[in-house]
């Protein structure tokens, strides 16, 4: 598969090393030319462009939310791509920045005509990596989006990271998916478990 990727952080440098190591081809669009070739080296992947990574079956926008419209605006069209985005609009006190709005990926979606899919969000960057001796088992990856064929393309790229996709709503669900993981890396940042809150599957299913 051909995956740009608009960003040259630790998400990129992951999510894109692990998908080239799985055999994709992947093409890094950084803002920086001297950052971004020296993380494809490192990544096994192309340099180009933020524009350039527009490209191929589907992009991954991987910014910091607040530069996401900036970069967005220099663009060529993205009506119709499939875009995963895994940002997370986070700001002091672990509240969102978006606050009471639509979300970051419907606002995306809004703003590009994009067919937006939110998902690897909800961990750490250093997570998506391959080997990752921090997780030794599979993760189930939240997916949400309203277009069946762009859920299906992303659910094979996080299968191709060793974990397992789970659709869990419409872009509508993915503020909701927002939130949870702002309220995750709040009890993260505390020294909290987050696991210890919740109960095995069987104890709550009657």
């Amino acid at each position: 598969m051909r995956i740009g990727i608009i960003g040259t952080g630790s998400m990129a440098q992951a999510l894109g090393g692990s998908w080239a190591r799985a055999g994709h081809d992947v093409l890094l669009g950084g803002r920086s030319p001297d950052r971004t070739r020296l993380l494809a080296t490192r990544t096994a992947a192309h340099a180009g462009t933020p524009a350039e990574a527009a490209f191929g079956d589907v992009t991954l926008l991987a910014l910091p939310y607040d530069a996401v419209a900036g970069v967005l605006a220099a663009l060529p069209p993205l009506r119709d791509r499939v875009l995963i985005d895994c940002t997370n609009a986070v700001g002091p006190g672990y509240t969102l920045t978006t606050g009471d709005g639509p979300g970051a990926a419907r606002t995306i979606a809004d703003a590009t005509g994009a067919r937006v899919v939110k998902a690897f969000n909800h961990l750490p960057a250093h997570l998506w990596s391959t080997p990752r001796p921090e997780a030794p088992g599979p993760t189930t990856v939240p997916l949400c989006g309203d277009d069946e064929a762009a859920l299906a393309l992303v659910a094979e790229l996080v299968r191709d990271l060793g974990h397992r996709p789970l659709t869990v709503g419409g872009l509508d669900r993915a503020a909701y998916l927002e939130t949870t993981t702002a309220f995750l890396i709040g009890l993260w940042h505390s020294g909290h478990d987050p696991r210890t809150l919740l109960p095995p599957l069987t104890a709550v299913r009657p």
